[in-house]
């Protein structure tokens, strides 16, 4: 392969010329100006004169006996031209017809008045008797002329005919996917894919992305395959027909994707797995043909399928209940080409989707699919790396810290913390300051998490201290609890749809135990625990602690196997066979069953919060009149009130080195916790 120079032909300077960029649309503009000049040139120019109407009586009484009308002119039966002597237009009566406009080439020469007639035979005898006492040389006869419309009437059937062809083209140009040339009402079923090349590159490459270390190697050694085919072959190896790219949203698929198409020095098509769809029967399957056709002639090259799920769920399940599903039809002519009778030398597919328990089993099998990269949640070591790589631009002031912003956000995706560095300097260039400061960065941190601060919210002193002893007590019990996630802040300053918030910092770790799951459920249900003590009434604030309280335990019951009852069963599943079942995978006493460990379940946990209240109610007071005075407490607060927190554990960061990641020898560690831990307290709305 003599286009394989390596990666120094990446920085090659980007030619002018796009290559296989479709061309912008010529400029029409003057096809415009044309058409407005021409229509200026009718509407102010006299090729000829222009006439004024009058009516009957004043031709009769004023015009007739004047003598000056040089002939009379009935034009198609039903209308009178009147022309006056040129000797006798001069005069100042007629000076409201003896000119003509400005841009007027040949000046008036007639007619000069008009009127219409309803019949010719009464017109001739009117006129007639008009003239009765005149002198027979001055009495005047009329002359007949008939006049045809040629332009009107060619206009009135071209036009509709012109209009009918326009829109049809117009429908047929959008269809087609629109751009240049009329020809687009034939490339309905012509690929809409992107062509990166030697021509057109894309600009990222892999040092810029971040915390995707073992992906990183899948795919380089792909890109390492087109470059340097010999080392593979010669030992007999074959390179991957595909890879599929598999992660939550936000783990950086799309941007890895970005990053081969940067550093391949092969054509890389790119588009989405929507472009397939079309409201046509059978142009999915077309512009799948049509890809691999073009990805054959320019191969070895890299063909990448974002959000594959949109074509490539499991057949026989979908919701419409279509006989012929248009979709299915896409699928199996991507099946056939991607591993068919005929064989796809030197063209690999990527693609990437975050539902891969949706995709077709026959699209996951090893042949076409040999390879799953799965993107997880990044730990505290790669979140510091991804920082590293979005603050590059960023101008920071010395207190920040890379590490403490890695500590402050668990459970962040790449993209979430691409927005907080985003967010940071909004809020840094909103209170005019020079440099990014670290206040900037919790705000930002805050922002994203629990919305927008609502100040100005207007909350009773009842509804206010209601909030501060909710929070307070999620704050009490979490502290004072074993395997709850330790606090790091609370506020009771109206956030989002929220009236206070709690912000905690979870423990990253692969696997969490009944123990700890239940009393993060207690320290959940704290707050409504709270109110029932000091108010001896509850509120519908506690709306979303109770809903993840109750989803949490029945994950614990009907999916984790941590029910006596119940015992070591799972209803979980994973495959999503059952996502348009009519039935469920248990029978009606089992549900019952469940329904019952459910309510066990949340009601000790919230036997357990009231206790601990009850045993600490002192503090509880102090600390919800320390929220009301300062509406924002921290670890430190708590600290002052109940001293250390016992089962405190060093910080993550202390415990894991920075280390170089090979991804060959070693296995990353699953990130569990998915987001940041919030309680967030829903308006007064009743469930």
């Amino acid at each position: 392969m003599e286009e394989n120079k390596g990666f120094e032909d990446l920085k090659t300077p980007k030619p002018k010329n796009q290559g296989n960029i479709p061309q912008a649309p010529k400029n029409r503009m003057w096809i415009y100006i044309v058409l407005v000049g021409i229509f200026l040139v009718f509407t102010f120019v006299d090729f000829g004169g222009s006439s004024k109407e009058i009516g009957r009586d004043v031709f009769e009484k004023e015009l007739l006996p004047s003598n000056d009308i040089e002939k009379i002119v009935i034009v198609n039966k039903d209308r009178v031209d009147i022309y006056i002597k040129p000797d006798r237009i001069v005069d100042e009566k007629y000076k409201d017809v003896s000119k003509s406009g400005p841009l007027s080439f040949t000046g008036n020469k007639g007619p000069h008045y008009y009127f219409k007639i309803g019949d010719v035979e009464t017109f001739e005898r009117q006129l007639a008797e008009a003239q009765i006492n005149k002198d027979p040389e001055q009495k005047l006869t009329a002359q007949y002329n008939t006049q045809h419309n040629y332009m009107g009437e060619i206009l009135s059937w071209i036009l509709p005919i012109a209009l009918l062809v326009g829109l049809w083209y117009l429908i047929f140009r959008k269809m087609g996917g629109g751009g240049a040339g009329g020809n687009q009402i034939f490339n309905i079923g012509k690929s809409k894919a992107q062509i990166f090349d030697k021509e057109r590159r894309v600009q990222v490459n892999f040092n810029d992305v971040a915390g995707l270390e073992e992906a990183k190697v899948e795919v380089m050694e792909i890109v390492d395959f087109l470059k340097n085919s010999d080392k593979y072959t010669k030992l007999g190896g074959k390179i991957p027909k595909g890879a599929l790219l598999v992660g939550p949203p936000g783990t950086g698929k799309t941007l890895l994707a970005k990053a081969v198409a940067g550093e391949a020095n092969v054509p890389f098509f790119s588009l989405s797995g929507s472009d397939f769809v079309e409201m046509f029967v059978g142009v999915g399957a077309s512009r799948v043909r049509d890809l691999f056709k073009q990805a054959k002639s320019k191969a070895p090259c890299i063909i990448f399928i974002d959000e594959i799920d949109a074509i490539g769920r499991a057949r026989g399940r979908n919701p419409n209940f279509g006989s012929n599903d248009e979709r299915e039809n896409t699928l199996n002519q991507l099946l056939t080409e991607m591993d068919g009778f005929d064989t796809n030398s030197g063209v690999i597919i990527l693609a990437a989707t975050n539902r891969a328990d949706i995709l077709d089993k026959a699209l996951m099998r090893a042949g076409r699919f040999d390879r799953q990269i799965h993107l997880e949640l990044p730990d505290i070591v790669e979140r510091e790396d991804i920082f590293k790589v979005h603050t590059r631009s960023l101008k920071m002031s010395k207190d920040v810290q890379i590490d403490f912003l890695a500590k402050q956000t668990p459970g962040f995706s790449g993209a979430d913390i691409a927005n907080v560095c985003n967010e940071a300097a909004l809020i840094a260039a909103r209170n005019n300051k020079k440099s990014i400061e670290k206040q900037d960065f919790l705000d930002a941190v805050d922002r994203i998490i629990g919305g927008l601060e609502r100040k100005n919210k207007i909350i009773s002193q009842d509804e206010k201290k209601t909030i501060a002893f909710h929070e307070a007590g999620h704050a009490t019990v979490s502290w004072l609890l074993e395997y709850a996630n330790p606090l790091l802040k609370v506020t009771i300053i109206p956030r989002g749809r929220a009236l206070g918030a709690a912000w905690y910092l979870p423990e990253e770790r692969s696997l969490t135990t009944k123990e700890q799951l239940l009393d993060e459920m207690c320290s959940a249900l704290g707050g409504r625990a709270s109110e029932e003590i000091v108010f001896n009434k509850i509120s519908t604030g506690a709306l979303n602690d109770l809903e993840k309280v109750t989803k949490q335990a029945f994950a614990m019951v009907g999916f984790f196997g941590m029910s006596e009852k119940v015992g070591n069963l799972s209803f979980y599943d994973s495959t999503g066979q059952n996502e348009y079942g009519f039935t469920k995978p248990y029978s009606e006493k089992t549900a019952e069953l469940l329904d019952i460990e459910v309510k066990i379940l949340v009601e000790e946990q919230y036997e357990k919060a009231k206790s601990i209240l009850k045993d600490n109610i002192a503090g509880l007071t102090k600390l919800a009149e320390t929220l009301l005075e300062k509406e924002v407490i921290f670890s430190e607060d708590l600290e002052k009130v109940f001293g250390k927190r016992k089962f405190a554990k060093p910080a993550a960061a202390e415990v894991k080195q920075k280390k170089n990641v090979k991804p060959e020898t070693e296995v990353k560690k699953k990130t569990v916790r998915k987001s940041k831990s919030k309680d967030s307290d829903s308006t007064n709305k009743d469930s």
